[in-house]
């Protein structure tokens, strides 16, 4: 250990040994904030991996919002090459932070030889700054902002540059990018809350202070851990900077810098972080319906008989809490849902190989003898607490509610058993994935919300009265105390309702562990996943549990999907669906997401379904879904509707396989499995602020109608592009490159250069079908004439698989190699076809042989002239390894097929 004394400053780099250059002082700020006096840094330590000193506070104290704490504790931590770890906390007093079994924390990978960012800090006073180290380019710096540090404030700001690319500080419908201005300053609040409208600006239902940093230099991501209300800021300062900052109402700083270096890398060093994604059912990739308001299981009947009859492939029936007995938890209507008939239900839907979902709530009703649930958790004393020592009653559905306490000891089990005995398959519902709801937690109450459990609501006068939402009271009304003030903090957060306790469990409300509501809040959704999930595997520990949650926190994709919550039937929200998508899927680690296709509120019009139809396709989670007081929206009501979805769910399911190897490697390795351009085009200053353009997977282009003027203007980067439909090679000019009218049941796709697409080669009415059909192989080559791909099979619904099947492509110019590795029954699958495209000349030959060099017959082959492809015809095992030779009479010099102009529209 080396001790530091008497140095005013010192630069700190992790190596195998210790460097120490000299930084100049921070100065002062105009701000009132900026003139806090700010921390000094004494009792220096470091060793090979970390710092550790202490913050003592530099001046007379500006209590700006409560008072300033007076010594706090600094730790730094290079945990691996491309991580840095930063925790500032109270030096004296312990303060709450992320529970572990909510947020397990990654461990140090040891001794990071090679860092590629590096820590350098000021002493006197106090300040930081995260570095690249091959470039010395500053990646965050608090220089001339000096830290605040109270019991319910903390304020960390750091400069950006000027044109910042920012993107995360989720959940909300703002731009992908983050929008960075002079005259307006962009807040971020997050706060979880029941959010109908999903309206721009404000919180919404999951809180991911996770924000990446793009430049045409690098990228680089910064993970806030703290699970507290905060307001993140973003504005333009005075000079050629930006700046953002974090006002957050309680925990600790707890910061997770990731050096990238490009987004891909970044995202992939956040997972590690937060959780590699779940592994999803296979089936979970089809297409989903759902309403809020169908009168009964007939209604529900009817509609699984429309989507046959129209030939629309239905994969998943869900219902909403119309089953439940007065909307009461784990309970059935006995008469407009009998249990017998949804049993026959998802009897009937299981032997047609479809699959059948149910909505559950968190909230259980206050009905003694006839909700059991309610009779059994309060005999387990799971819920949770208001200050008084009693379980805390709100106001939901069945009216009069209470809410488990998953930080009970018995919570969780309590859930399972609950799942068991009302989910059992046997005996009870035989679901095969669930939805959870309501979980921010939602209720329908202002405080002071506590009613008698057995108090007798009438629900619809609530929700008429709903949006009469009481103002807030005056500040001298508070008493004074010098006590947290947890209704009332001394920084208020732009929380869309006036106080934190607004229709959700009041902030005081205390949890068996003795953690207050105040700094938990933000972790209930995800706390009720984990205990969905837990359940959802005590019922079938052998399958893949398959879970879609409306509130989340960092890190719950290693557990669930997510669905965009309660949005409106119009073109602005349509458009706001695929930013919402690009957030979970790249930013925030939730790859299986999607919104209610063609709007949840709101009369949807047939053009705008179509469209969402189509744009819904290239989604991960695809699901049909709205609300009681709309028309139904099913796909088949309107005619254009239904041509469609049936063209966008035949090419969503040939590209199934595709989708789920996209997944399976998310799993692994965190790549995302829909990505912004900018993902794939890094240097591309064009791209950074494009979101409605996205990558579906690494290798198809989705370029969606915006509106109803069916008009399309595609960005298309300096690449090399193939039509999806014609094969045709287009060559990309950096700019706009076309427009053209896109037909209701159409979608402008296009398959990138350097990619290889395995596509099945017909689409089937159920996943189960599709999986017996025989692939296509479209290989389409870059401007280096090569590209690659890969393909992964396992049975799609175990959680341990006994088998698998891994293919990796590989094409050079004029050799197509197919390497396959696993035992994994393919049951006759083979590939029936090979499309090459951009072959601007007829081959002389095809030759296909085995790794052993044996031949393999071809055959047919066929040269599209006019769209410059060869198509060859084949019969060869998906378990096969092979190559794929070309044969021309002369080749250019540098290897590539002669020929080839670029198209300028389709």
């Amino acid at each position: 250990m080396i001790r530091l004394r008497g140095l005013s400053c010192i630069y700190l780099l992790f190596l195998a040994s210790i460097r120490l250059v000299p930084l100049v002082n921070a100065s002062s700020a105009s701000d009132l904030d900026d003139q806090c006096p700010g921390y000094n840094a004494v009792n220096v330590q470091v060793t090979e991996t970390d710092l550790t000193a202490d913050l003592i506070l530099a001046g007379e104290p500006c209590d700006i919002y409560g008072k300033d704490i007076q010594k706090l504790f600094l730790r730094v931590e290079y945990q691996t090459d491309s991580r840095i770890r930063v925790r500032i906390t109270d030096a004296f007093q312990s303060r709450y932070e992320v529970p572990e079994s909510v947020f397990p924390r990654p461990k140090p990978a040891g001794n990071p030889f090679s860092p590629t960012i590096k820590f350098r800090f000021a002493t006197n006073p106090f300040a930081f700054s995260v570095l690249r180290v091959e470039t010395n380019e500053v990646l965050f710096d608090t220089e001339n902002y000096p830290l605040i540090f109270a019991p319910q404030y903390i304020r960390l700001k750091t400069t950006l540059p000027a044109n910042a690319n920012i993107y995360g500080l989720g959940e909300h419908t703002d731009s992908f990018r983050l929008p960075i201005d002079r005259h307006h300053t962009t807040t971020r609040t997050l706060w979880n809350r029941d959010s109908f409208g999903i309206s721009p600006g404000t919180n919404l239902y999951g809180a991911h202070p996770i924000y990446f940093d793009h430049r045409t230099t690098g990228t680089h991501g910064v993970f806030m851990l703290n699970s507290n209300g905060m307001d993140i800021k973003l504005r333009k300062e005075d000079g050629d900077h930006a700046s953002l900052e974090y006002n957050m109402i309680g925990g600790a700083v707890d910061l997770y810098f990731l050096a990238g270096p490009n987004p891909v890398d970044v995202a992939r060093q956040y997972a590690i972080v937060a959780g590699m994604p779940a592994e999803i059912p296979y089936w979970s990739l089809g297409l989903h319906q759902c309403r809020f308001g169908y009168k009964d299981i007939d209604e529900v009947k009817g509609v699984i008989a429309n989507y046959s009859a129209a030939g629309i492939p239905l994969e998943t029936m869900w219902i909403d809490i119309d089953y439940m007995d007065d909307r009461l938890v784990f309970t059935t209507d006995p008469n407009k849902y009998p249990k017998n008939q949804i049993q026959k239900v998802v009897k009937q839907l299981h032997e047609d190989d479809q699959h059948f979902i149910m909505m559950v709530d968190p909230a259980v009703g206050t009905r003694s003898g006839q909700a059991g649930a309610y009779d059994r958790g309060t005999q387990l004393d799971v819920w949770v607490k208001g200050p008084d020592g009693k379980p805390h009653v709100g106001i939901v559905w069945p009216g009069a509610t209470v809410f488990p306490d998953w930080f009970h000891p018995s919570a969780n089990a309590f859930w399972t058993e609950e799942f068991k005995r009302f989910f059992d398959p046997k005996d009870g519902f035989d679901i095969d994935g669930v939805w959870i709801d309501m979980n921010e937690p939602a209720s329908f109450c202002y405080p002071p919300c506590n009613l008698d459990p057995e108090a007798v609501v009438d629900i619809a006068e609530v929700m008429l009265t709903l949006d009469n939402i009481p103002p807030l009271e005056d500040v001298e009304s508070e008493p004074e105390s010098e006590e947290l003030n947890l209704n009332r903090p001394p920084y208020a957060i732009q929380n869309a309702l006036p106080r934190l306790s607004d229709r959700t469990v009041p902030v005081d409300a205390v949890h068996h562990n003795g953690l207050l509501e105040y700094d938990t809040h933000n972790l209930y959704g995800s706390m009720m996943s984990i205990a969905t999930r837990e359940a959802m595997l005590a019922r079938k520990p052998d399958l893949r549990p398959f879970i879609i949650t409306r509130s989340t926190f960092a890190g719950i994709g290693s557990k669930t999907g997510k669905w965009l919550g309660d949005n409106i039937s119009n073109w602005d929200q349509y458009r706001f669906s695929i930013a919402g998508m690009l957030g979970f899927a790249s930013i925030y680690q939730v790859p299986m997401v999607g919104s209610d296709v063609c709007g949840f509120y709101g009369n949807a019009t047939e053009s705008l379904c179509a469209r969402w139809a189509m744009l819904g396709a290239f989604s991960p989670f695809y699901r049909n879904h709205n609300d009681i007081a709309s028309i139904p929206q099913e796909f088949y009501r309107w005619p254009a509707v239904a041509r469609a979805a049936k063209v966008a769910v035949a090419i969503r399911y040939r590209l199934l396989d595709y989708l789920y190897t996209a997944f399976h490697k998310a799993h692994l390795d965190g790549t995302p499995v829909v990505q912004p351009l900018f993902f794939a085009y890094p240097e591309d200053s064009a791209t950074f602020g494009i979101e409605h353009q996205f990558l579906f997977g690494d290798g198809l282009m989705v370029s969606p109608a915006l509106d109803e003027s069916n008009e399309v203007e595609i960005y298309l980067p300096d690449d090399i592009y193939y039509e999806f439909t014609t094969r045709r090679i287009l060559y990309g000019p950096g700019a706009k490159m076309w427009v053209r009218q896109v037909e209701l049941d159409e979608i402008p796709l296009l398959v990138r250069g350097g990619t290889i697409i395995p596509m099945r080669e017909e689409s089937a009415m159920t996943t189960k079908e599709l999986r017996k059909k025989d692939f296509e192989l479209v290989v389409a080559p870059g401007s280096d004439w090569a590209a690659k791909g890969s393909l992964y099979l396992d049975d799609g619904v175990s959680l341990e698989q006994a088998s698998t099947l891994e293919v990796s492509y590989a094409f050079d110019a004029t050799e197509l190699t197919v390497t396959a590795a696993g035992r994994y029954n393919v049951n006759g699958v083979k590939y029936s076809k090979i499309s090459i495209l951009g072959i601007s000349e007829r081959p002389l030959d095809v030759k296909i042989a085995l790794a052993s060099g044996k031949p393999i017959a071809v055959r047919r082959v066929d040269w599209d002239a006019q769209n410059e492809v060869v198509n060859v015809d084949v019969a060869i095992s998906l378990s096969t390894s092979f190559t794929l030779q070309l044969e021309f009479a002369e080749a250019d010099a540098d290897g590539e097929s002669a020929g080839g102009h670029a198209h300028d529209e389709l």
